[in-house]
């Protein structure tokens, strides 16, 4: 049961376009995947927000602030690091010490 539910919060993060705090947000909320997929705006529908949009809005308005996703994934932290690491240091060298 749990691998069915699983399959049905990825199809609705997938075509919804959710990330992980979208995802929080509306379970929350009590939102069910069936009730996300049901709520995709249709071309005819150009008044109706994104279901993204939507739950934020929902969310916001009920607890007063949103869910934001901080931490990075580790790859992205090491990239970070060895650009860091790879940097060019700037030595200061005083007016004294130059050779002219």
């Amino acid at each position: 049961m749990s691998k069915q539910k699983n399959a049905t919060w990825e199809e609705a993060k997938k075509r919804c376009r959710l990330n992980q705090a979208d995802i929080q947000m509306a379970k929350e909320l009590g939102m069910t995947p069936k009730s996300l997929l049901k709520n995709i705006p249709s071309h005819k529908q150009q008044w109706k927000v994104p279901v993204k949009v939507w739950i934020r809005d929902l969310y916001e308005k009920k607890f007063g602030y949103t869910i934001k996703i901080t931490s990075q994934l580790p790859e992205m932290r090491k990239i970070e690091w060895e650009k860091r690491k790879s940097a060019p240091k700037i030595i200061d060298i005083s007016d004294e010490e130059l050779p002219f």
